[in-house]
């Protein structure tokens, strides 16, 4: 990304796919290719360098735009400070502060990231329970048949997990605690693991 600085200040964002007039001179787009850095500078473009430091992941933050400045010999893009994504849920409000109501009169919800991540989980361990479904359903239909003694402990020990799971996750008091739980981290010996833990292993 290339910036033109004109008397210090920013005037266009050239893409580098086509020529350029700068004041009485036009310039081929090989400049961008061809060009070294120090020579565009001499006509008032810039490689545009941007600075990350305040980014941050977008799965639990909400990042500013881009603004653009031009000072040291350089041109820079920074973002602002992101701001934490909502964590609990809340009452949804319209511009005047009133509560939303759906159309059967229930207050509509904004949901924080602890119950989008609970559902997560949740989801996953209904799809894993689903695979052992049967047997349940045979036990049921079958009055001769019992769940045999591994799938029973196997189902309990899913929803034990999901249980846990959302427990810790309504226990997080801020952004950062959630981020570490679901953070995976590799240890002395090479074991990746995160605090939140993992289902237990299917039963084939």
């Amino acid at each position: 990304m290339f910036a033109l600085v004109e008397s210090g200040t920013i005037t266009q964002f050239p893409k580098g796919n086509k020529g350029i007039t700068i004041g009485d001179n036009q310039y081929p787009k090989t400049i961008y290719s061809l060009w070294t850095e120090a020579e565009r500078n001499a006509i008032g473009i810039y490689t545009v360098e941007i600075d990350s430091t305040n980014r941050k992941d977008e799965e639990f933050y909400v990042n500013t735009n881009i603004t653009y400045a031009f000072g040291s010999g350089k041109v820079t893009g920074s973002y602002g400070t992101a701001t934490a994504k909502r964590l609990n849920d809340e009452d949804a409000v319209d511009d005047n502060g009133d509560k939303v109501k759906d159309a059967d009169g229930n207050q509509v919800i904004n949901y924080g990231l602890k119950t989008q991540y609970k559902n997560q989980f949740n989801a996953e361990a209904a799809g894993l329970l689903a695979n052992t479904d049967w047997y349940v359903i045979k036990a049921a239909d079958v009055g001769s048949y019992s769940v045999p003694s591994n799938i029973a402990t196997y189902r309990a020990a899913v929803r034990t997990k999901v249980n846990a799971m959302e427990t810790s996750i309504d226990g997080c008091s801020d952004i950062d605690a959630l981020i570490t739980l679901l953070t995976y981290t590799k240890d002395s010996e090479g074991v990746v693991s995160r605090p939140l833990g993992e289902f237990p292993d299917e039963v084939v």
